[in-house]
Order: C-alpha cells, then sequence, then structure tokens
C-alpha cells in the first residue's frame, strides 16, 4: 500500500511541475521575441505587450526578451532585421502594421517562425495576410483594428469640427495597397461634402520630411492621416510641423492627440499591444497561430485635445464634446 500511495504522491508532484511549467514555458527557456515595426507611436503597443505579458505571468528577462528593430519609417531596414531574426531563429516574430507584417512573412515563408502581427488594414482582402479571419493558416495570425475602414468617420469629424474646411491635405504611400484604399474612401468622403483632397506620395521617411519642410502657411485647411504605417511612424514630426504651420490634425489614435493633434478616432495602439500579448503567450507556450482566429479590438473612441484648439483659434461645440470619449484639456 505504502508503495502505491509513493507511486500516486510522484504522479500528482509530476502532473503539478508540468502544469506549472507549462503556464511559465519551458523549465529554463527563456524565449526570445523580435519585434518589427517602423516607430514612433508604434511603440505603445509594445508597452501594451509587455503589460500584457506580465498579467499573462510572464516576467521579461525571466521568461522572455524583446529584440526590437525600429525601421525609423525605412521599409528596407525593416526588411534586413526580418531577415536578420529569421537568421537567428528567434521564437516568434511580433509585427507591427500590415505592411510590417507582410515583411514578416515573407520572410519566415520557408520557416517555422510563427508571426502574430497587427494591421490597420483587412488582414484578408486588403493585405493577403491570412486565409481567413477564423482560419489564419500558415504560421501568420494577429490582431485587426479598422484603420482603414474608419477613413470616412475621421474626415466626417474633420467637417464638422471644421466646418469651413475646403482644402485637406495627406502624406501616404502610393505602393502601399491599404494607404491606397484608405485614400480612395477618403477622396469618396471628401468629394461628398465639397472637400479637396490634396494628396502627395511619399515613399520613404525621409520624403515624407522633405514634403513637410515644404509646407507653407495657407497651402492647405487641415492635415488629415490616411492609414499608412510608415507616415504613421513620423506622426509626432507631422504634429510638430503641423503647429509651426497653425494646421489642425486629425488622426487615427487617442494617443497622438494627447501629443498634440487636435482629434482623433480609432483605436489605441496601447490596447492593440494587450490583445496581442494574448497570442504570443499562447503561441510560446506552444499553439500554432493556424489555429487562432484573428482578433478585432472592438473599443473605438473619438478624442480632442482643447489645449491644441485653443491655440488654434478653434472653439468645439459642447454637443461634440459630449460625445467624445476622450478630452485632453
Amino acid at each position: 500500500m505504502r508503495t502505491i500511495a509513493v507511486k500516486v504522491l510522484v504522479a500528482v508532484l509530476a502532473t503539478i511541475v508540468s502544469i506549472t511549467s507549462h503556464a511559465e514555458g519551458e523549465t529554463g527557456k527563456v524565449y526570445r521575441v523580435g519585434v518589427l515595426l517602423y516607430g514612433g507611436p508604434y511603440h505603445e503597443a509594445i508597452k501594451g505587450l509587455r503589460d500584457g505579458l506580465r498579467e499573462s505571468g510572464f516576467e521579461e528577462g525571466k521568461h522572455y526578451v524583446l529584440d526590437i528593430h525600429d525601421g525609423k519609417g525605412d521599409p528596407k531596414g525593416v526588411e534586413q532585421a526580418a531577415k536578420e531574426l529569421v537568421k537567428e531563429k528567434v521564437d516568434l516574430i511580433y509585427a507591427l502594421a500590415g505592411s510590417v507584417a507582410k515583411i514578416a512573412k515573407q520572410a519566415t515563408e520557408n520557416t517555422d517562425i510563427p508571426v502574430v502581427f497587427f494591421a490597420g488594414s483587412d488582414p484578408v482582402s486588403h493585405l493577403g495576410l491570412v486565409q481567413s479571419f477564423a482560419r489564419p493558416g500558415g504560421n501568420l495570425t494577429g490582431v485587426h483594428l479598422m484603420f482603414t475602414d474608419l477613413t470616412p468617420k475621421r474626415l466626417e469629424i474633420l467637417r464638422e469640427l471644421l466646418p469651413k474646411t475646403r482644402r485637406v491635405l495627406t502624406f501616404y504611400n502610393s505602393g502601399n495597397k491599404g494607404a491606397v484604399e484608405a485614400a480612395s474612401l477618403a477622396r469618396e468622403a471628401a468629394h461628398q461634402v465639397g472637400i479637396q483632397l490634396i494628396e502627395r506620395h511619399v515613399a520613404s521617411a525621409d520624403e515624407l520630411r522633405r514634403g513637410l519642410e515644404a509646407l507653407k502657411p495657407g497651402e492647405a485647411d487641415a492635415y488629415f492621416f490616411t492609414s499608412d504605417a510608415m507616415v504613421g511612424s513620423q506622426a509626432y514630426l507631422i504634429i510638430d510641423r503641423a503647429r509651426v504651420l497653425n494646421l489642425p490634425t486629425v488622426f487615427h489614435d487617442s494617443g497622438l492627440v494627447a501629443y498634440g493633434a487636435l482629434a482623433s478616432y480609432g483605436g489605441s495602439f496601447y490596447d492593440v499591444g494587450l490583445l496581442a500579448s494574448k497570442y504570443v503567450h499562447r503561441v510560446l507556450l506552444g499553439e500554432r497561430p493556424q489555429d487562432l482566429p484573428i482578433l478585432r479590438v472592438r473599443k473605438l473612441e473619438a478624442a480632442v485635445n482643447l489645449k491644441t484648439a485653443r491655440e488654434l483659434g478653434i472653439s468645439i461645440s459642447k454637443d461634440f464634446l459630449s460625445r467624445a470619449d476622450v478630452v485632453y484639456r
């Protein structure tokens, strides 16, 4: 009987060790997660990732390390970083933005390295990252936030806040399929309300900087963000330049309104990171990306910065303030 009892006790202890090991990762294993991004506000998604993993019981340095590659708006830099991460056989790649995820997909095509991504455009029909939302297939899964689909709504907000606006400036890369789709939506929405959309094509962060430097006061009535990860990575620069020109700006992320943009409608990069952490955690523990349906960010918010409005001499109606989800004063 004592022998049986000892065997039962050993089995129970082994089960506990197994469960604990599964919850915290392989014994002694420190997972290496490669992070690809263009920079700027996308770093907020990394903060969300860290906080989400900590909530899941994963401690940075103990259970995982992040190998962050900030391309600073340069697609070629991101491509090179993706190749390096594959060569070094990281355990997972976290790709921030649809265009970055496409680079990661191509780099991992002949490997078993999983990719968890964030995409602001439809990852199926627009980007071709996965086979479907329910069954991604392949080695990718991730989070979708409707930055592109919300383009008309953001323009509607711009028009409400700036009813006298006639010319709206936007920058985007014409080689980015998602950005072209967003520009098309913006163009159609602008036409319907009698606004001229001034479209400037830029293929790199350097071209964008030169375009911003060349802007003259009065050239446009407002700046409107068209979903483009490379351009979005330079959002702080755009806001700073717009401030010099007294140009109102409307973006897609409330964090940028906190920085100084006039308004935004969309989601939060931080929330994207929190949501993505669930899949990063599960994939590192052995689940397959192809079995994890694409997650959607459901929380959408309108934000406005009253300090910026005062500096620009813009009066925000009480009606809009009552409907805004976030108001910076």
